[in-house]
């Protein structure tokens, strides 16, 4: 018998061990948002979820300076985007026309309807947007629907620096730490 005291001891410290380590884990895994400007000087707003800021510091930092950008210091250009909810409708095959979406937006909740030949673009308060999107799913398809953070204005990316712009993009992008990437960036038209 006192062999499976010993175990259920053992065990039982075992697993407060690791339930400690899981909330140590949680507690370092934070999100972290990094700023600074690409090429051209266009804002870009990079947020990440890490448990080690030494390591995904430095990769953001040689992604942007590998690629004509630099990091800049925090709140350079956050306040350049507003947290903004964004639904968008895809107009093909859909039989309603901009009247009547507007009325079904603003009936909804919602503070803006931008339209274009493919899509019908909804922007929301943050706070409302569950709402607004529980409620335009009522009627419709949704081709996307998130919370996001929205330039208050773009700018151009000079024609030189768009494949420089565009593999920074992709670089931060694929780093396995950033969840989102976000730019000021106008691209040319193809």
């Amino acid at each position: 018998m006192s062999g499976h005291s010993k175990w259920n001891n053992i065990q039982g410290r075992k697993n407060a061990q690791d339930a400690k380590r899981g909330k140590i884990f949680q507690k370092l895994s934070r999100e972290i948002t990094y700023e600074g400007y690409g090429p051209g000087g266009v804002a870009v707003l990079v947020h990440a979820l890490t448990d080690n800021r030494n390591r995904t510091a430095s990769a953001v930092r040689a992604d942007f300076t590998r690629n004509g950008g630099n990091l800049g210091e925090t709140g350079s250009v956050s306040f350049m985007f507003d947290r903004r909810g964004y639904i968008a409708i895809a107009r093909e095959g859909l039989d309603v026309d901009e009247d009547q979406m507007f009325e079904d937006v603003i009936d909804a909740g919602a503070e803006d309807l931008q339209t274009s030949d493919d899509v019908f673009e909804i922007y929301t308060d943050p706070k409302d947007f569950t709402a607004v999107r529980d409620a335009l799913e009522k009627k419709y398809d949704l081709a996307n629907a998130e919370l996001t953070m929205i330039p208050k204005n773009y700018v151009p990316v000079p024609a030189d620096k768009v494949e420089q712009f565009e593999r920074m993009l992709d670089r931060l992008e694929d780093e396995d730490d950033v969840s989102e990437v976000y730019h000021a960036g106008e691209l040319p038209e193809d």
